[in-house]
């Protein structure tokens, strides 16, 4: 709460409320936040006879300040709610800025204050043009995170180069990060380590081979499996796993390649199968004991710019059954 100190003999708030400086000071910091230097050109003055007028408007209550970097920003303070003085004092100074103009210079000012905001931004972009994602993506999703529920656990099961440890380490309490290879382990490794990521811990094993599984307790919330399931070379089985690592009512998400005829993929990044259609994709799934399942195409622009984006991408989402009927919608 803001400490009150009205001068106690009343002689000394006349006297000083007797400046009409002081007084237009007052009226304008009434109406908005205002830096010395704004109240400068308002008023007409320098900057050191702002500080100087505002000083003992400071030391009695009427004027409160607080810094922003370099500037000292002034309101009115707290102490002229209740005096009737002040209020007096208040309304004289707000006719004398009116007579003045100050009083309607003050939107002018206050919307200068992004004039170098503006210009910054009207800049040409630099580089080659292109639009990447965006670097403050771990922070948006960081922000977001509270909107999501049950967001204690998630796997991202094929991790690579941990591309999605961006998306989920912001947003689940704990990461797991598997992948067969040591190699790709030590980017996802590195990438945790640049961006700061300390809920993941990195595994270096097959699907399914079991020490996942003790470290998931009761299951993931969350399991991730993105363009790894046509490498797989038994997606049925594959499927399974993933499903098992899920914990009952949590979700399996599988983003992979739809159906295509690039058989140049087979020798450039060894993969098994040429991609999968949505009825073969929601077989799988649903063979594996996942229910509400919903498989999309992922639109094209999404994966502009990657090695494999020229191929359809293709998603699917379930949640592991509890018990109940299997449903499905597309």
């Amino acid at each position: 709460m803001e400490r009150v100190s009205i001068p106690s003999d009343r002689w000394q708030l006349y006297r000083l409320l007797s400046d009409p400086t002081r007084l237009r000071l007052l009226a304008l910091a009434a109406v908005e936040e205002l830096s010395v230097g704004e109240l400068a050109e308002l008023l007409g003055e320098s900057q050191p006879n702002v500080s100087r007028h505002a000083a003992p408007l400071r030391k009695a209550g009427l004027l409160s300040d607080r810094r922003q970097g370099t500037r000292t920003l002034i309101r009115l303070g707290a102490a002229t709610r209740n005096d009737a003085v002040v209020l007096d004092a208040l309304t004289t100074g707000r006719e004398l800025c009116e007579q003045d103009g100050s009083l309607l210079r003050i939107a002018d000012v206050v919307a200068r204050r992004d004039d170098r905001t503006r210009e910054f931004f009207a800049q040409p972009g630099h580089g080659d043009g292109s639009l990447g994602i965006c670097p403050e993506l771990p922070a948006y999703l960081f922000a977001l995170a509270p909107l999501f529920p049950n967001r204690q656990l998630a796997v991202d099961a094929g991790t690579g180069d941990g591309s999605w440890l961006d998306v989920l380490a912001p947003i689940f309490e704990r990461v797991i990060a598997l992948d067969r290879s040591e190699a790709q382990i030590e980017r996802a490794k590195q990438r945790a380590t640049e961006r700061g990521f300390e809920n993941v811990e990195f595994l270096c094993e097959p699907l399914g081979a079991g020490s996942t599984q003790r470290l998931l307790d009761d299951g993931a919330d969350l399991v991730v499996a993105s363009r790894m399931l046509h490498h797989a070379p038994l997606p049925r089985e594959a499927m399974s796993e993933l499903v098992r690592l899920v914990r009952l009512g949590g979700h399996l998400l599988v983003i992979d390649y739809a159906h295509h005829d690039d058989e140049r993929l087979s020798e450039q990044q060894a993969d098994v199968w040429l991609g999968f259609d949505r009825d073969e994709l929601r077989d799988l799934a649903s063979g594996a004991g996942l229910v509400d399942i919903t498989v999309s195409n992922v639109p094209s622009a999404f994966s502009r710019g990657t090695n494999d984006g020229h191929v359809p991408w293709i998603c699917l989402l379930g949640r592991r059954a509890t018990g109940e009927a299997p449903k499905s919608k597309r």
